[in-house]
């Protein structure tokens, strides 16, 4: 399986870092936000969709839940 290089600190973009630290300080794993740094592009879109979404905005919000809980396990991931 692929893996996907996790950006550290210093090679984030200012933004990128700002919202790292942001999950982290809320006691969140960073680890997509740090994947998804490696595409500005990707962040930028990703997370004009997502932010909106999870508030409910565009899409209710526990649709959103439902259909990150399915991918989890469909991957196997418990956690």
């Amino acid at each position: 399986m692929a893996r996907i290089n996790l950006k550290k600190d210093h090679e984030l973009e200012p933004h990128a870092l700002e919202s790292a630290r942001a999950v982290e300080a809320a006691g969140g794993d960073s680890s997509t936000v740090r994947g998804l740094a490696n595409s500005q592009a990707l962040f930028d879109s990703y997370f004009r969709f997502y932010l909106p979404a999870r508030a409910g905005k565009s899409v209710p919000e526990e649709l959103i839940e439902l259909v990150r809980l399915k991918i989890a396990r469909h991957n196997n991931c418990f956690t």
